[in-house]
């Protein structure tokens, strides 16, 4: 009898450290599952961003090396769902750098244009008025202000437009 009482115990002392075991599992699996969820929440708005605006991925993609660091797991199981690097490649690093290059281009010939149509505006007040040759100090004094407000800006853009395209190439 006190043999039977003994397997009933083991058997018993058993399952219930199945049911442990298998409870723990399957909690630690649904805070895998809970991490992954908030990593694709974080990262997620992250894409979005990164998409619109290049500059974004000098602020996300570091954050995403270091979360990888983290926690490698996590992402190791994001990129087999994803199929490719999570949350950000290298392919869409480079698509960043180029298109911040095409933004500054269509920028600097907008910038020209409008800065050429200003001068030649100004430049015909000048013409039309025969009484003083060399034209007014006033419309001078204009013409001049709008080749320097054109410099100091399209300065102020490049220094930004370098600035940034440095950085995103360095993320590669």
């Amino acid at each position: 009898m006190i043999l039977v009482a003994a397997i009933v115990l083991a058997a018993t002392l058993y399952w219930s450290a199945a049911r442990i075991v298998a409870e723990v599992k399957a909690a630690r699996d649904e805070a895998f599952r809970a991490r992954a969820l908030t990593m694709m929440h974080v990262f997620g708005s992250a894409m979005s961003e990164a998409a619109r605006d290049p500059r974004a991925l000098l602020v996300w993609y570091p954050l995403a090396k270091a979360a990888r660091a983290l926690d490698p797991d996590i992402f190791a199981s994001l990129d087999r769902a994803a199929q490719r690097p999570f949350p950000f490649t290298l392919e869409q690093v480079q698509a960043a750098h180029a298109q911040w290059t095409a933004d500054w281009l269509a920028w600097e010939r907008l910038h020209d244009a409008e800065y050429k149509l200003k001068a030649a505006t100004i430049e015909q007040e000048l013409e039309s008025n025969p009484a003083l040759p060399g034209g007014s100090p006033m419309l001078r004094a204009r013409l001049d202000a709008v080749e320097r407000e054109k410099l100091d800006s399209y300065q102020r853009r490049y220094q930004q437009y370098v600035e940034v395209a440095k950085a995103l190439q360095a993320l590669t």
